[in-house]
């Protein structure tokens, strides 16, 4: 791989847990959730919370695909849950991460990171989808998670998304929900490693979570009070711009940054591309 940062175009990259399409307001709606991918005028889509026939919360639809068609965009697929369905009539239904690009995937492969089963929380499989995306003359590494709560598991998927990330020479991004604060003590070797874009920027309090909202039937009132979503790059990006994107279309808020790859020099790796049929899942 070789890369020249006079070629190489701009990036705009979204990080958007989107709570398979359920807004503050608890109506599902995937349509509000486009609308808003697409005004970001995003190149790059890391989604966390995606279903793909889980179940009729979301109208047992592959929210995937529905998402893809309807941006014009590529999609690759981590199922961390995967469970036989209700109905044998129907697919099995699948939880996870989705990655959307309108440059080619050529490469996705989900990687399982280690579970610690306690009692006190939701013992759930977690994962980081793991793309290479082709962006004219360079490939790019898009890591793609959603972290657990509990702070043992926290630890070992940090180091375990390192480690993946580690094997490549790839310029990489690191995209998701990770259940913590710039502040906690697991995420600063990550810091120390890969630039957390707000930060770079001074935005390090765009807080992402909750998403602002009031209820109008109860009287609630909402408005974001931490910042748990993330995008990492690699210190050879450039960052020109980031955005905390306000909306009420997920509890969680998308961001986005502008990136560009400075370095002129890439070492060389060799990629083995995955089957992709033009603009459609892996």
């Amino acid at each position: 791989m070789h890369g020249d940062a006079s070629r190489t175009p701009t990036v705009k990259v979204m990080s958007f847990n989107i709570a398979h399409g359920m807004g503050m307001d608890g109506q599902v709606d995937l349509e509000r959730t486009a609308q808003v991918i697409e005004a970001s005028g995003a190149t790059i889509v890391a989604l966390q919370e995606v279903d793909r026939y889980f179940s009729a919360r979301s109208f047992y639809m592959d929210q995937v695909e529905w998402l893809a068609e309807r941006l014009g965009m590529y999609a690759a697929y981590g199922a961390n849950l995967n469970q036989a369905p209700d109905d044998p009539e129907r697919p099995n239904r699948q939880y996870g991460n989705a990655t959307l690009s309108i440059y080619p995937i050529k490469y996705a492969e989900n990687h399982f990171l280690t579970q610690v089963i306690t009692d006190d929380y939701n013992n759930e499989q977690r994962g980081v989808l793991e793309t290479v995306i082709e962006v004219g003359s360079t490939y790019l590494k898009v890591l793609n998670t959603h972290l657990a709560l509990k702070d043992e598991e926290l630890e070992m998927s940090v180091a375990e998304i390192l480690e993946i990330a580690g094997k490549s020479h790839f310029p990489k991004i690191l995209a998701g929900d990770f259940n913590a604060p710039p502040t906690h003590r697991h995420l600063s070797h990550l810091h120390h490693l890969m630039t957390d874009v707000f930060l770079k920027t001074k935005r390090g309090d765009a807080y992402t979570y909750p998403s602002p909202f009031e209820n109008p039937e109860t009287g609630e009132s909402f408005k974001p009070m931490t910042r748990i979503d993330y995008l990492f790059a690699d210190h050879g990006f450039d960052v020109r711009e980031v955005e905390t994107m306000e909306t009420a279309v997920s509890d969680h808020l998308p961001i986005t940054a502008e990136l560009v790859w400075t370095q002129k020099k890439v070492s060389t790796a060799i990629l083995v591309p995955a089957v992709l049929p033009a603009k459609q899942k892996i």
